[in-house]
């Protein structure tokens, strides 16, 4: 794939399918990748959904469950995908990101007739993920995601990274933890930053804490604090990986030198 004048073409140059959302507007400037769940019955429906000016919503990307591809809004226009959000003192992330739609029931519930989604269908076993929520701590159902649309997704993913020089990807739940739960347990959050950010540079990218804050030893409050008193204002930081909001970190000195290691909650760093 390749990306001309904000819009994807496959590699012999022609446009990859494109149905216009009338829900955007201009301006923004992409800084980061969002990731969500369509919670619908189809990647159809949901891009039906999106082309109603009553919908109010909208994604740069929709991807199917067979790895197709349909953008609705080009990637130099912002579109209504993170709603109410915040990330690292940025408030509004519909003008700072790109949205990507994977086709996906989201959350489902167990009841007498098998795993159920909120518009009553039923999904086998086999394609359910039982999982907490990072932000629920209780176990539920989640539709899995299918290889080719994973495939799909870090494909695209990788070419937007590279074109817009990204800086990070996100889950809608990472930018509006109270009200949101996409893309959920069931995505490889953890195996897509790896991937994406452990690409764009040789070293690990540098970080600055802008509060103080604990370092832990795993990635959650649960985790027992590894220092007596928390890192200071302006801490610098290496990240070496990210869980959700929770990135491992390593904590550098005056000189640069690595002097500890821990869990930080990604919300209190920023990149330097």
């Amino acid at each position: 794939m390749q990306i001309k004048r904000h819009l994807l073409h496959d590699d012999a140059g022609n446009q990859m399918p494109f149905v216009a959302s009338p829900n955007k507007r201009s301006g923004g400037k992409p800084r980061f990748l969002i990731m969500h769940y369509t919670a619908g019955s189809s990647a159809e429906s949901s891009i039906t959904h999106f082309t109603r000016s009553s919908a109010k919503a909208s994604a740069h990307l929709v991807i199917g469950r067979d790895g197709s591809i349909t953008q609705m809004v080009a990637f130099n226009q912002v579109a209504w995908h993170a709603g109410i959000s915040r990330w690292q003192g940025i408030s509004g992330l519909n003008n700072h990101s790109i949205g990507i739609e994977l086709d996906n029931a989201g959350e489902l519930k167990e009841t007498s007739r098998g795993w159920e989604s909120w518009f009553g269908r039923i999904y086998p076993d086999d394609e359910v993920t039982i999982a907490a929520h990072k932000h629920i701590g209780i176990e539920a159902g989640w539709h899995n995601y299918t290889e080719a649309q994973l495939a799909a997704a870090l494909d695209v993913s990788e070419l937007l990274f590279d074109h817009y020089d990204l800086e990070d990807i996100l889950g809608h739940d990472d930018i509006a933890p109270e009200r949101k739960r996409d893309p959920g347990p069931a995505f490889p959050m953890a195996h897509f930053a790896s991937w994406l950010c452990g690409r764009m540079e040789d070293e690990l990218p540098l970080y600055e804490t802008t509060a103080r804050l604990n370092i832990r030893q795993g990635p959650g409050v649960e985790f027992a604090t590894l220092r007596e008193a928390p890192l200071t204002l302006g801490t610098q930081l290496r990240l070496e990986l990210r869980d959700a909001s929770w990135g491992y970190v390593e904590v550098l000195d005056s000189g640069g030198e690595a002097i500890a290691t821990g869990w930080v909650h990604c919300d209190y760093i920023r990149r330097v």
